[in-house]
């Protein structure tokens, strides 16, 4: 029978079967990117067949999110409590059945409740897979698994738009959930075959802290949702901001004087943890709305099809691999530290290159673009991650990584929000003020109505890609912040171990 260990030279134990355990974790991960991506494709068709509004769509959108957002903290708990593979498999198990149940929904309540489903599975396996992986690799592992796990993120990023074309295209809404299927299946039966169980020593559960954290943060994730529609204090949004605040405020101040914390708030005092989360929030904020401005750009100003605006993002993740690759051999030789550096820089460059293009600028300058953001995350965000997870004492896996998906995923969903609502209001002030009232709410709304009438497809072009100028520079002012913050913040090995983390006295520390 094969050992499950292999022993290095210095007495350090190994799995021998990391590197297939690896490949489950990314099959993991990109069941749920390609979910989310192929989804926007689907939207259109979907709400056709179903018959559903404006209101019913929004909740098919943002009802995963709300859920995903809000169990995060949780579940990663959960993972560190009761086994982090057992977690991410009952949550593959949740995200797969809700994907085959979705296949048969017909009205749009029934979406809205596979999707709050799916959320819960997909809150279930995304903290799991990085504490997972950080357990079975060791440092001087970890950056390639990282590497090849962030590769396969931007790959299914990237590559699920044109998926989702394609089914689209030659079947119904339906495929787009029923692709997850397989997937899934494949993840389980290989999760159960290969992959090792771990978990953090037995502590009392911290029942306030877990509710607490999650009515913070679904109601943050639903404030900034509702932030373009209402304002930051008008109506509803200014309960969510309230309920928000007094929930967040109660779990900090409860996790730190609780003896048994869900979530262990210290790890902010760790500069590699803070400098990082906070730094990558920031990137999330430039990144939102990143996909969503240039589809819209290559769809309705160059004219390009679903499935070639999805083909026209391949020059972002070919470059991307080649940024990850580049990016491990760097970070041994100069520290994770300047490597984030550049990699942010070399984003903020792309953001700026962006702010130049024109109606008539054709595909040229967003390709270079593409590339250069590509190459840029590539090196960055890997980087970004290995250092903060490496601080990360391992009976706190779960909630650790958990708690830097939380601060992403806000900052996603505030990138979002705030560049989708800078594309708005800079359209409407782009176009003339005797453009119909439909053409001015939006490109889509202005091509649809404008028939002949080329001087009115020619206005609306040219206030999209003004207004999308304008959302590229705050993008470009996000990242670079980033950079700044992990450069002064964030400390590379030289002032700890090998792989960024602190002295051993000082993981103790973290560890109490």
């Amino acid at each position: 029978m094969e050992s499950r260990t292999e022993v290095r030279a210095e007495g350090v134990s190994r799995d021998p079967r990391r590197w297939w355990i690896l490949i489950v974790l990314c099959l993991s991960t990109l069941v749920l990117v390609v979910d989310s991506m192929a989804l926007t494709v689907a939207v259109p068709s979907m709400t056709e067949d179903l018959g559903a509004s404006a209101q019913d769509t929004q909740w098919i959108l943002d009802s995963y999110i709300l859920v995903f957002a809000g169990l995060l903290l949780t579940s990663g708990s959960l993972g560190d409590r009761f086994g982090r593979r057992k977690v991410m498999l009952i949550g593959l198990l949740l995200f797969g059945a809700a994907s085959l149940a979705a296949t048969f929904c017909d009205n749009p309540a029934e979406v809205i409740a596979v999707r709050v489903a799916m959320g819960v599975g997909g809150a279930l396996i995304m903290p799991s897979t990085l504490s997972i992986l950080i357990t079975v690799f060791d440092e001087d592992e970890r950056g390639k698994a990282m590497a090849a796990w962030g590769s396969v993120s931007m790959l299914g990023l990237v590559g699920s738009p044109v998926l989702g074309g394609v089914l689209i295209d030659h079947f119904s809404w339906q495929s787009i959930f029923l692709i997850n299927v397989p997937v899934v299946a494949l993840a389980l039966l290989a999760g159960v075959l290969l992959m090792p169980e771990s978990k953090a020593p037995w502590q009392k559960p911290d029942p306030l802290g877990a509710v607490l954290s999650a009515a913070g943060m679904t109601a943050l994730v639903w404030w900034i949702i509702e932030l373009p529609q209402h304002g930051a204090f008008g109506g509803r949004s200014a309960v969510s901001l309230t309920v928000a605040v007094v929930s967040l405020v109660g779990f900090v101040i409860w996790e730190n004087v609780t003896s048994s914390p869900m979530v262990p708030l210290v790890l902010f005092k760790h500069r590699n943890f803070s400098g990082g989360s906070l730094s990558l929030a920031l990137v999330q904020i430039g990144n939102g709305g990143l996909l969503l401005v240039l589809t819209q750009y290559l769809q309705f100003v160059l004219g390009y099809s679903a499935i070639e605006a999805g083909l026209a993002f391949l020059p972002l993740a070919i470059t991307a691999l080649v940024g990850n690759g580049a990016g491990v051999k760097l970070a041994a030789k100069i520290g994770n530290r300047f490597v984030i550096l550049t990699g942010m820089l070399l984003m903020v460059a792309s953001f700026a290159l962006l702010t130049t293009v024109t109606a008539d600028s054709g595909f040229t300058v967003p390709a270079i673009a593409l590339g250069l953001l590509g190459l840029g995350a590539g090196l960055a965000m890997p980087a970004a991650v290995a250092a903060l997870m490496g601080t990360i004492p391992e009976d706190k896996a779960g909630v650790g990584s958990a708690l830097n998906d939380t601060i992403q995923q806000a900052g996603t969903a505030l990138g979002i929000a705030i560049l989708g609502s800078l594309l708005s209001s800079g359209y409407d002030a782009e176009m003339p003020a005797d453009a119909p009232e439909v053409a001015r709410q939006s490109i889509a709304g202005a091509l649809a109505v404008a028939g002949e009438d080329t001087a009115l497809v020619h206005a609306a072009r040219e206030a999209f890609t003004a207004s999308m100028s304008t959302t590229f520079t705050v993008s470009a002012i996000g990242v670079l912040a980033a950079a700044v913050l992990a450069t002064l913040v964030m400390r590379d090995s030289r002032t700890g171990s090998s792989d960024g983390t602190e002295t051993p006295a000082k993981e103790r520390e973290l560890a109490a």
